[in-house]
């Protein structure tokens, strides 16, 4: 099973283009972390990746990046290969 974690907040639109992209590719299980509420899931972001700013995508622990990356990396070809591993 593909496990997708998004580190959000709640007023991100991105964050949102980025659920409805991988839920049109047919992932719509998503394990949401929006840190405007939790800030020590912020602060657990920022040291996971090093960066402050959302969304931040993992797939099955790989760090996608953003909205931004994740469309490239889709354009790329290496997108599905990720999801369905």
């Amino acid at each position: 099973m593909t496990n997708i974690t998004i580190y959000s907040t709640s007023t991100c639109p991105y964050c949102v283009a980025a659920e409805n992209f991988l839920a049109n590719k047919g992932f719509s299980q998503i394990n949401k972390i929006l840190v405007d509420r939790l800030s020590n899931e912020r602060d657990a972001m920022i040291q996971r990746t090093g960066r402050r700013t959302v969304p931040q995508i993992f797939i099955n622990d790989i760090h996608v990046s953003g909205y931004d990356d994740l469309v490239d990396l889709d354009r790329k070809g290496g997108l599905d290969a990720i999801l369905n591993a």
